[in-house]
């Protein structure tokens, strides 16, 4: 019988001690974390209620300040739910080989190595993945990881109170935007599932990705800009779900940053301050983690922030903030990655009116 595609108990360890520790993970500052997050979580979402008209059909938000192996544990928690058909897959074909266990074991020990750096950057996350049969305590919640907020506060002397909400807008902005839109969690999660459902790698889909990349070098691109190994080694179905699925990421990053913004704007004056100081943190990783980003697909993701707003600005330039409602009625109205970087191409799609010239 096999036991499972990944070792997710040597990627949980892998992952904490990979995270090392933070002296504010003890320190005093970190008892206000808690009670702080679940009053500003509240307010964030009557906030981001008001500023987009979304309102959540599952109930209000929870709050949860997590240290990092806390977070580490969620995330290994989620991965396990989101990877089980291919898990399942992947345990067919390798079954009791003599094999297995070491591709077990490797396999755990990347997704720890991964997990155990991104512990360490990580501030805010909502979790959106619900399991009928799972405990729903663990469920639908807002984390926050509370070792590296109080350490970005202290290091830029970030006024707790604005900090804390800024940060509870955005992520309570993507819980608005899967449990206020109706379709919008069961459409992302078909996408993903897509997506995982193609992971069978032949050797001549490497082939393919490998002369893909050599074009785009001649080309003078960088073949891992568009989403790291993953996009690199894709098939060419699964880069078309790529292509949605980036374009929806873009508009739901890109969206919650603006939300973040402009919801909040007469509580937290400091707002310009702590964007410019994130963008700058994203950008300040020293070269091997500048690579080991690229390969895993996070810059990309990282871009998603930037052209995800300038979709927006396009858009509401082409015909006020309600514009953007149009892509929040039906997901065939959603931009592709290819509409987030034209958003002209969008507005003419799905028929939005252009400005005068």
């Amino acid at each position: 019988m096999a036991q499972g595609a990944v070792d997710w108990a040597l990627a949980e360890r892998v992952a904490v001690r990979a995270a090392g520790t933070d002296p504010f993970a003890r320190s005093y500052h970190a008892d206000s974390l808690a009670e702080d997050f679940t009053e500003l979580t509240t307010l964030a979402e009557q906030q981001v209620a008001a500023a987009t008209g979304l309102h959540s059909l599952a109930g209000p938000a929870r709050a949860r300040v997590d240290d990092r192996p806390a977070w580490i544990k969620a995330n290994i928690a989620s991965f396990q739910r989101l990877l089980r058909p291919v898990t399942a897959r992947l345990d067919e074909k390798v079954g009791d080989s003599l094999l297995a266990p070491v591709a077990r074991r490797a396999a755990g020990a990347e997704v720890g190595a991964l997990l155990g750096w991104m512990s360490g950057r990580v501030l805010g996350q909502y979790d959106l993945l619900v399991i009928e049969d799972e405990d729903p305590d663990d469920q639908d919640l807002v984390h926050y990881v509370g070792p590296n907020i109080l350490a970005l506060e202290k290091q830029y002397a970030f006024p707790p109170r604005e900090f804390r909400l800024w940060l509870a807008l955005h992520e309570v902005t993507h819980r608005m935007q899967f449990t206020g839109i109706p379709w919008m969690r069961e459409h992302f999660l078909g996408l993903v599932d897509g997506m995982v459902a193609a992971v069978d790698q032949d050797p001549k889909d490497l082939l393919n990705a490998v002369m893909r990349a050599a074009e785009e070098v001649r080309k003078g691109r960088n073949p891992l800009d568009d989403g790291g190994l993953a996009a690199l080694l894709s098939t060419p179905a699964q880069r078309e779900l790529l292509e949605h699925i980036g374009g929806l990421m873009s508009l739901l990053e890109g969206h919650g940053d603006v939300t973040m913004d402009r919801a909040g704007a007469d509580e937290i004056p400091s707002a310009t301050r702590f964007g410019q100081v994130l963008r700058q943190r994203r950008q300040q990783t020293n070269p091997v983690l500048r690579v080991v980003s690229k390969l895993i697909g996070l810059d990309a993701k990282l871009k998603q922030y930037e052209q995800g707003e300038r979709f927006i600005e396009a858009v509401e330039e082409a015909g006020g903030p309600e514009q953007l409602d149009r892509a929040w009625e039906d997901p065939a109205n959603l931009p592709t990655m290819t509409e987030i970087r034209d958003p002209d191409l969008w507005l003419r799609r799905v028929g939005v009116a252009q400005p005068a010239a």
